[in-house]
């Protein structure tokens, strides 16, 4: 467990942005980690210290990044993993590249219904899961809890002074409640939800009480470009993704990365950013790859 850190920060010259005199960086957190990329490490590691060496039981859906990373750093350091997924129907059908890739890596797979996986933080449905699997330490979905928020200052220390407004998607909250409050004053961090429902306010302001005893950060949320929710995409999108990818030679994940990219490049149209600022877009991970493909990074 030999994290890269800092993570790389590049500039890259994309049209999009430079019409408006804006100047785009990308944060390259994918880079940390080949099995625990980007904010998924900076999310974990207080969270595996408390555990220390315990079974770690989280959750998270039929895509998530957090529960590959929880599994990944299970067979490396060597502790047990479960993950608790959400839609029951998901166990009787082959196992898409995320959850194969838990399951070669150790994780015990748990599908519960959805009204259940709605539940999960209730004590009816903990309990059952603490009878179900024994002495475990639970993570919350996402990795998203005050060590996680604390973890993730990292970021934003990483980022003061290096650039005006600092972008991270977000699924949870936790990530964006730690990088703002690790930036410097007068930057700003910016919040590309990929999940409607309007939630997410309330819960990186919770975190940010929990992690830090107050609010932390010049932060803000920019809600428009969900797509349909979460692991959904549209043409348009994956069009955008594509001619990103073209351009850059970044192969763009599509169920957080592709959205802040585009919410960044519609902001910069819009007029959203001063003339001159500099913005960063925080890359938190990379496209799945078939299970035949991971045997390399073994």
């Amino acid at each position: 467990m030999r994290p890269r850190l800092p993570s790389p920060l590049q500039e890259v010259q994309d049209e999009g942005f430079a019409r408006h005199g804006v100047r785009l960086f990308l944060k390259r957190d994918d880079l940390v980690h080949p099995d625990l990329p980007g904010n998924k490490w900076r999310k974990l590691a207080l969270n595996l210290e408390v555990a220390a060496g315990r079974t770690v039981l989280t959750f998270g859906g039929a895509y998530s990044n957090h529960l590959r990373a929880t599994a990944a750093a299970g067979r490396l350091l060597g502790f047990g993993t479960v993950g608790v997924v959400r839609g029951d129907e998901l166990a009787h059908r082959p196992l898409n590249p995320s959850l194969a890739r838990c399951a070669a890596d150790g994780m015990r797979l748990h599908f519960v219904d959805r009204t259940t996986y709605r539940a999960k933080a209730s004590p009816v449905v903990l309990e059952g899961l603490l009878s179900r699997f024994g002495d475990v330490v639970v993570v919350p979905e996402g990795g998203s809890n005050a060590l996680a928020a604390q973890g993730c200052t990292a970021l934003g220390r990483e980022l003061a002074g290096e650039v005006d407004v600092a972008a991270v998607a977000c699924g949870t909250g936790g990530t964006l409640a730690g990088l703002a409050a690790g930036l410097d004053p007068g930057q700003r961090a910016l919040g590309v939800p990929v999940v409607g429902g309007g939630f997410l306010a309330g819960e990186v302001a919770r975190l940010q009480r929990e992690a830090f005893g107050r609010p932390a950060g010049d932060w803000s949320l920019e809600e428009r470009f969900t797509f349909g929710g979460y692991a959904r995409t549209t043409p348009e999108l994956d069009a955008f993704a594509d001619g990103f990818e073209e351009r850059h030679g970044l192969p763009v994940e599509r169920v957080y990365v592709a959205k802040l990219l585009y919410a960044l490049t519609a902001l910069a149209g819009e007029g959203a950013f001063a003339r001159g600022s500099r913005v960063a877009a925080v890359i938190t991970g990379t496209p799945d790859v078939p299970l035949q493909e991971l045997s390399g990074s073994r």
